[in-house]
C-alpha cells in the first residue's frame, strides 16, 4: 500500500448542498482508506453528520479570508484539494510561497468564474493550480484547460427491498432552484396520471422555487398527491422506500442523487443530458427523455410505474453499473493517482 497522504479539502461555504456533500463524502472515504484528512468549510453540523467521525478535523470558513487562515493553520500537508472558484483563490493566495500541490475539482460544466471578479482572478488561479479534476466527461469538455475525469463514487448498499416491497412513490431529490427544473418533474408526474392510481410525488429539497412549485402543483391538479418534504438528511432512506427517482435537471454535472438511487437499486427516469448520459445513460434500457419534453417523460414514467418486473430488472442493472464504475473506493484510488503524480 502507498504511504498515507496528508490531504486538506477546502470549500469556501457555510452551506450544505451538492459540493459540500461531495467534500464530506470524499473526505470520509479517504480517511477510511488510511489517509490523514482535514476539511475546511461547509455547514459544520451537516458536514460532521456525513463525515461520521470526529477524527477528521473540521474548520468553518465562509469567506476567502477565513479559508486562507485555515489553510495557513494546516500548512503541513501533502496536497490541498479545493472546490469552487472562491476556494481556488484562497488556496492561490495561501500557498503562493509554498510548494504544496493544489488540486481543484470542477463540479460544473462552465468556465471558471460566474462573476466579473471571478473572471478577473481566473488567470492567477490557473497559474497556481497544479491539476484539475472533473466529475464527468460532460464537465471536462466544457471547462478551460486539461482535466482528469474522476467520477464521483458512492458506497455500495445491501439488503434493499424488491420492487414489491416499495411504496408507490416517485421521488425527486434536489435543490429547488431554477436550473434544476423541478417544474418539469411536476409536469411529467401530472402527464403520467399516476395520482389517479394512488401514487405520490415526494419532493425532497428546499430552495427559492418552493412556493412557485406548490402553485404549479395546484395548477396541474396534483397538489393533493405531492409532498414537499423540505431539506432532508434521510434521502437514502427515502430512496430505499420509493419506487422511482425522477431526475429532471438538464445540466447536472454528474448527479449525486442519481448515483445514490443506482446504489439503492432504484429505477431512474432522467433528462437525457449532462452527466445523466454517463450514469443512467450507460445502462441498457435506460429511461431517458428529452429535457424539454415533460410529455415524453410522463409517458416513460407511467410505463415504468405500471411494470414492477421491469422496475426490478432496470434497478438491478443500475445497481450493477454503480458497483462497477461509481464506488467510493474507485474514486479514492483515481484521486490518489492524481495526487501522487504531482509529488
Amino acid at each position: 500500500m502507498n504511504q498515507a497522504l496528508r490531504i486538506v479539502h477546502a470549500v469556501t461555504s457555510a452551506r450544505f448542498a451538492g459540493v459540500e456533500r461531495y467534500v464530506a463524502d470524499l473526505a470520509g472515504a479517504q480517511h477510511a482508506a488510511g489517509h490523514r484528512v482535514s476539511v475546511i468549510g461547509g455547514d459544520p453540523a451537516a458536514m460532521l453528520s456525513v463525515l461520521g467521525t470526529d477524527r477528521i478535523p473540521l474548520r468553518a470558513a465562509s469567506s476567502v479570508r477565513a479559508t486562507i487562515r485555515a489553510l495557513n493553520r494546516w500548512a503541513d500537508c501533502d496536497v490541498v484539494h479545493v472546490h469552487m472558484t472562491a476556494t481556488e483563490l484562497a488556496a492561490t493566495l495561501a500557498t503562493a510561497a509554498r510548494s504544496v500541490p493544489v488540486v481543484t475539482t470542477r463540479h460544473f460544466a462552465r468556465r471558471r468564474g460566474s462573476s466579473v471578479g471571478g473572471r478577473c482572478v481566473a488567470p492567477l488561479i490557473e497559474r497556481r493550480v497544479d491539476a484539475q479534476v472533473a466529475i464527468s466527461q460532460y464537465v471536462a469538455d466544457r471547462i478551460e484547460g486539461v482535466a482528469a475525469v474522476v467520477r464521483t463514487g458512492v458506497p455500495v448498499r445491501e439488503d434493499l427491498p424488491g420492487p414489491r416491497g416499495r411504496e408507490r412513490t416517485v421521488l425527486v431529490a434536489q435543490r429547488l432552484e431554477p436550473e434544476k427544473r423541478t417544474d418539469m418533474a411536476l409536469r411529467a408526474f401530472a402527464r403520467a396520471s399516476l395520482a389517479d392510481e394512488g401514487w405520490r410525488l415526494a419532493v425532497a429539497g428546499d430552495g427559492s422555487q418552493e412556493e412557485s412549485l406548490r402553485s404549479l402543483a395546484r395548477e396541474l391538479r396534483i397538489g393533493a398527491s405531492v409532498d414537499f418534504l423540505g431539506r432532508r438528511s434521510d434521502v437514502g432512506d427515502l430512496m430505499a422506500r420509493a419506487s422511482v427517482l425522477l431526475a429532471p435537471c438538464p445540466i447536472e454535472g454528474l448527479g449525486l442523487s442519481v448515483l445514490e438511487a443506482m446504489a439503492a437499486g432504484l429505477p431512474v427516469v432522467a433528462a437525457a443530458s449532462g452527466g445523466h448520459l454517463e450514469t443512467v445513460g450507460a445502462v441498457e434500457g435506460a429511461t431517458l427523455y428529452r429535457p424539454d419534453d415533460p410529455e415524453e417523460g410522463g409517458l416513460l414514467l407511467a410505463d415504468l410505474a405500471g411494470d414492477p418486473d421491469r422496475r426490478a430488472e432496470y434497478g438491478e442493472r443500475l445497481r450493477n453499473r454503480q458497483r462497477s464504475a461509481f464506488t467510493s473506493e474507485a474514486q479514492v484510488t483515481a484521486l490518489d493517482r492524481v495526487y501522487r503524480s504531482l509529488r
